[in-house]
C-alpha cells in the first residue's frame, strides 16, 4: 500500500504554524483486517494519489492514515498512564505504559502513531523503549490538538474529547486508501484552518465523531445531513452510513446516533459541527468531509469494497458489480 497526501500533516494548516497548516487528512489503513466479500476492490492508483498530492502541495505532508480497531480496545486509555503523565517522556516511561503497551504491541504501537499525530505538533516526536525488548519507536506529530496533554500536564476533558474524535475520524476497517478533509476546533478552541479549494475537493458531507476512549464512554459517529442511498456506498465503513447490513456491520467499535444535526450544533458557517450531545455529556466533535468518487454505486461494473454479492441492485446485494454469491 502506498501513501495519499493531503494537506499539511495531512490534516494540518496553514495560519496556525506549518504543522498545522492543514484540515485534510489522508485515510491510509496500515492493517488488511478485512477483505473483500468475494470481489475486486478498486483502489486509487499512485497516479491519482501523487495529483491529488500536487492539488494540495502547498498544505501536504506523507500521512500513513488508516486506524483499524479490529482487535483494539480504545476505552480506558487512562488506564496506561497516559492521561495523568502527558505524551512526554516521563509519560511514556512509566511502569502502567509499559504494561499497556506489551498486551498488544503490534496494535497499540499502530494506536500510539495516531494518538501522536493527533495530538502532538508536527514538528515534534515521541519516543518510547520497550524495557522487555529493548525496541525504540519514535512517533511523529501532527495536527497538534492537544498541546497541554503533548507538553506532559494531564489530559483535560477537552483534550480527551478532541483526541477521541481524531481516533474515530481516521478509523478504516476495510484497510483501504482513503482521503478524507477533518474540520472542526482543537481542544483549545481554535478553528482548525480550511480552504476553499478543500471543500470543493471534498464536497459530500460525511460525518461527525465524537466521544471519550481515555472513559468508558466510547466513540459516536453519525451522518452529516445525508445517508448513502441504498444502491451506494463508501470504503470507510465507521463514516457515511446507508442501509445496507454489510456497511452498518463493518464498524461496531463506533456506535451509531443518527444524523449529526439532531445532536450536534453547527458553527456559523453551516461548515462543521461545534459540540454534540450524548446521554447528557456534551462532547467535542470533528467533522469529515470524502470525495464525490469515493462514493460509489452499485451498477457501475467494479466490485468495490462496501458491496456484496447477491441478487439485488443495492450495495449489499448487487448482482451487476459483484455477481451472484458462491455456495
Amino acid at each position: 500500500m502506498g501513501f495519499t497526501s493531503i494537506k499539511g500533516l495531512r490534516s494540518g494548516m496553514a495560519g496556525r504554524g506549518a504543522g498545522r497548516s492543514v484540515a485534510a487528512w489522508v485515510l491510509t489503513s496500515a492493517l488488511l483486517l478485512v477483505g473483500a466479500a468475494g470481489c475486486g476492490v478498486q483502489e486509487s492508483t499512485y497516479e491519482e494519489e501523487q495529483g491529488l498530492a500536487l492539488h494540495t502541495q502547498e498544505r501536504s505532508l506523507q500521512e500513513d492514515n488508516g486506524l483499524s480497531l479490529n482487535g483494539l480496545s480504545l476505552n480506558g486509555l487512562s488506564l496506561n498512564g497516559l492521561s495523568l503523565n502527558g505524551l512526554s517522556l516521563n509519560g511514556l516511561s512509566t511502569t502502567d505504559f509499559s504494561r499497556w503497551f506489551n498486551d498488544n504491541p503490534a496494535g497499540n504501537e499502530l494506536l500510539m502513531r495516531y494518538i501522536v499525530r493527533c495530538a502532538v505538533s508536527a514538528n515534534e516526536t515521541r519516543s518510547f523503549t520497550n524495557p522487555s525488548t529493548g525496541v525504540v519507536y519514535t512517533w511523529s506529530g501532527g495536527l497538534g490538538l492537544a498541546p497541554a496533554w503533548s507538553g506532559g500536564a494531564p489530559a483535560t476533558v477537552a483534550e480527551q474529547q478532541t483526541i477521541s474524535a481524531c481516533l474515530g475520524a481516521h478509523a478504516n476497517n476495510y484497510g483501504l486508501h482513503v482521503s478524507i478533509s477533518v474540520l472542526g476546533r482543537d481542544s483549545t478552541g481554535a478553528n482548525i484552518p480550511y480552504t476553499s479549494d478543500e471543500l470543493s475537493l471534498f464536497a459530500r458531507r460525511e460525518s461527525c465523531f465524537f466521544g471519550n476512549v481515555f472513559t468508558s464512554e466510547g466513540l459516536f459517529a453519525g451522518n452529516d445531513r445525508s445517508s448513502l442511498a441504498e444502491d451506494e456506498s463508501t470504503p470507510r465503513p465507521c463514516g457515511l452510513k446507508g442501509y445496507g447490513a454489510l456497511s452498518n456491520a463493518a464498524c461496531a467499535q463506533v456506535k451509531r446516533i443518527g444524523q449529526c444535526e439532531q445532536y450536534c450544533t453547527l458553527d456559523p458557517s453551516g461548515t462543521f459541527y461545534m459540540n454534540c450531545s450524548v446521554n447528557g455529556v456534551q462532547y467535542k466533535p470533528l467533522t469529515t468531509r470524502i470525495r464525490s468518487q469515493d462514493v460509489h454505486r452499485c451498477g457501475d461494473g467494479v466490485c468495490q469494497q462496501g458491496e456484496s454479492c447477491g441478487w439485488g441492485i443495492t450495495a449489499d446485494s448487487c448482482l451487476l458489480d459483484c455477481g451472484t454469491c458462491a455456495l
